[in-house]
């Protein structure tokens, strides 16, 4: 069957005229009341699940700038001004007029309206596999609400129907709890009406539900609840941690959707977008933008030098971590290996000497029809070692186990070639906390982790408390309500 990458583009592409792009999260046009052109087949929900998985390749671009939010890397690229809005958030002086924010807020309510309007119309027609059909719908869209209230706090809240040109004068910002309740409720559907194992690769699975509802419990401190759907999947869910010898590999193309991935972006080398709509893409462009400037030689290609680790990250590392190499490219050192590579040294801006090994684009990768905006690289979201950490956290913080916790922290070291940890209660949270860092550096969890457990001041450079905790509505949004929403604390001026 083919892969779900592949036929995202074609279905996608005919979607649109069904319902296309939104400039801001309210700009979609109007369908006919009954939809009776269409939801008329299963191959019509279909065509308009397909839609909404599209937009998890626009999570490209976050998942990028929320490792720039952290103490990993900078911002990288050729100068101060390459991409103004990414060097805010790096600096945290990001204000509500940054563009990358603006597409976060933009592209994940068009994203929650995709699924909306599959679930506005969820019983017009029955068919056997319909039950399969919503529980996706519904992943997605907890998915797409996660990412805003991450991001935001309070979003306006929308279930079962599109929101529409009009809609904006009367929504209001939807407390962050209430907007969990509905992420846990689609979670639990999903999980509830999924398999553990799709026969079409990058269908949304059980193991994806259980994944993302317990990393939205422990977002919100229920750590009980996270113990719990985090150890059903690892009791009997079907993935593992690759072994150490094949580790190395998990982010080669030829290793995509393998048994550690638990939730994965599909991506393709197909030409389907540019520079003036990235959500439009098909290829993963953060993968070029992340590479090495200038450079020639074995295994990389070339790519804009954003995103560059620092050196505090690489001192994270203990030594005999077999991790470091193969999540952190030291270009110096690689050269050294390699006497015939060579790169742009002096070039850009920022620049430590170390890249991001995991999502720099792999030699061909070029070759392709726009080498910055066709890498089919995809996205690991979730994988299972997150998981094993997630679940180590919960139950060491919710005081629940600490025995259960180390054996689940202790495969994520083992495999990484490290001792045991034996410490117990606070010293075991900063033991998880410190493997967390490594295992997923340059992954786009730092930030939110530093966030939801109240050490990102005094960590994070420039990070105001009671502030940086959430980023700005974008400031069109603001005007679109009329100015009745309220900015988030510390944006107002």
């Amino acid at each position: 069957m083919k892969n779900l990458k592949t036929i995202n583009i074609l279905v996608s592409l005919a979607f649109l005229a069904v319902l296309s792009c939104a400039d801001d999260f309210i700009d979609v046009p109007s369908q006919d009341e009954n939809s009776e052109d269409f939801f008329n087949t299963e191959a019509d929900y279909q065509d308009a699940l397909i839609a909404a998985y599209d937009y998890l390749q626009a999570t490209a671009q976050q998942f990028q700038v929320a490792e720039i939010a952290s103490d990993n890397t900078l911002a990288g690229g050729e100068s101060a001004t390459d991409t103004p809005g990414i060097q805010e958030i790096d600096d945290m002086i990001h204000t509500p007029i940054n563009a990358q924010l603006r597409n976060i807020w933009t592209w994940m309510y068009t994203g929650v309206n995709r699924t909306n309007y599959i679930m506005e119309f969820q019983d017009k027609t029955d068919f056997p596999n319909k039950t399969s059909v919503l529980a996706q719908t519904r992943f997605l869209r907890a998915f797409y609400y996660f990412e805003l209230v991450k991001w935001f706090g309070d979003v306006p809240l929308v279930v079962d129907k599109r929101i529409q040109y009009g809609d904006q004068f009367a929504l209001e910002r939807t407390p962050e709890e209430l907007v969990y309740a509905q992420i846990e409720e689609d979670l639990i559907f999903a999980a509830a009406n999924l398999p553990y194992t799709q026969s079409q690769t990058g269908r949304i699975t059980k193991g994806a539900a259980e994944a993302l509802l317990g990393k939205a419990y422990l977002y919100q401190g229920k750590f009980p609840e996270a113990a719990t759907v985090l150890e059903a999947l690892i009791n009997n869910g079907p993935h593992d941690l690759l072994p150490s010898a094949t580790a190395p590999l998990m982010w080669e193309n030829e290793y995509e959707n393998n048994i550690e991935s638990v939730f994965e972006i599909q991506y393709s080398d197909v030409d389907g977008g540019s520079y003036d709509c990235f959500q439009c893409l098909e290829g993963n462009y953060a993968v070029g933008f992340n590479g090495v400037r200038g450079y020639v030689g074995p295994v990389f290609d070339f790519g804009y030098s954003f995103n560059v680790p620092t050196q505090d990250v690489v001192d994270a590392f203990e030594d005999g971590d077999i991790r470091l190499d193969y999540s952190i490219l030291d270009i110096e050192k690689w050269i050294e290996e390699n006497p015939t590579a060579s790169y742009d040294e002096g070039a850009g801006y920022e620049q430590t000497g170390y890249f991001n090994r995991k999502y720099i684009a792999r030699l061909g990768d070029a070759n392709r029809p726009d080498a910055a905006l066709t890498n089919p690289n995809n996205t690991r979201v979730i994988r299972y070692a997150d998981v094993l950490l997630m679940a180590a956290e919960a139950l060491n913080r919710g005081a629940i186990s600490d025995t259960r916790a180390q054996n689940y922290l202790n495969k994520v070291r083992n495999r990484a070639m490290l001792g045991d940890v034996t410490t117990t209660e606070g010293n075991l949270t900063n033991d998880i906390y410190k493997e967390r860092r490594v295992e997923l550096v340059g992954e786009g969890h730092r930030f939110f982790d530093l966030v939801r457990t109240g050490r990102a001041a005094g960590t994070i450079p420039g990070f105001q408390a009671g502030k940086h905790e959430l980023f700005p509505i974008p400031i069109q949004e603001i005007e679109l309500s009329g100015g009745t929403w309220n900015q988030n604390p510390g944006y107002e001026n």
